[in-house]
């Protein structure tokens, strides 16, 4: 049960970006409508996920399966339901997705894969266990302005994380949402 509560007041201003996250998102995110009983925190919070979506420097599944793997670190449930879903509308398939959790073990991932996530998870850590070495081995895979938006990228789902597991956030179902191989290919014999 959430600990901030999920109805906050239906202003004009927050009705219209409700409406905005509803049709983007197909409901209104529980993050911000915990925000929502604060319209500064709220809009600011906004403002900076919009500059955070046009970072462009780090390809893309590792930027998810960063923010997947210090997600599943943190625990936070709604990051993980809802970053599962995100990453798979972006190409990552669900069964990798799923991997993340025990990434270590699993011959889904590339090498590449393996030192984002180590380094997601090294920076998620209490206090950060960001070695040297660990950041030379990405220099192998990433330039500079990679490895600034990656760091980036692991300390906004930090932030994310930390604020959804405080307020007492689960998930809302997005992960039911991925299309699971089979589906999509009944669908496509269907048509």
């Amino acid at each position: 049960m959430a600990r901030i509560s999920l109805d906050p007041p239906r202003t004009l201003r927050y009705r219209a970006l409700a409406w905005v996250l509803r049709r983007k998102y197909g409901k209104e995110l529980a993050p911000m409508r915990a925000m929502g009983h604060h319209m500064g925190v709220f809009t600011t919070y906004g403002i900076m996920e919009m500059g955070v979506m046009r970072w462009k420097a780090l390809p893309s599944r590792l930027r998810d399966l960063a923010v997947m793997a210090a997600a599943v670190h943190v625990g936070c449930e709604w990051c993980v339901d809802f970053g599962t879903w995100e990453a798979n509308t972006h190409g990552i398939p669900l069964a990798k997705l799923e991997a993340v959790p025990r990434w270590r073990d699993s011959d889904l991932f590339t090498e590449e894969e393996r030192l984002v996530m180590e380094y997601a998870e090294a920076m998620t850590a209490d206090p950060p266990q960001v070695t040297d070495d660990l950041v030379e081995a990405l220099r192998r895979h990433l330039d500079e302005r990679q490895l600034v938006e990656l760091t980036m990228c692991v300390a906004v789902e930090n932030m994310r994380s930390r604020f959804n597991l405080a307020a007492g956030l689960v998930g809302q179902g997005f992960k039911e949402r991925c299309e699971i191989p089979a589906r999509r290919a009944a669908k496509e014999a269907a048509a």
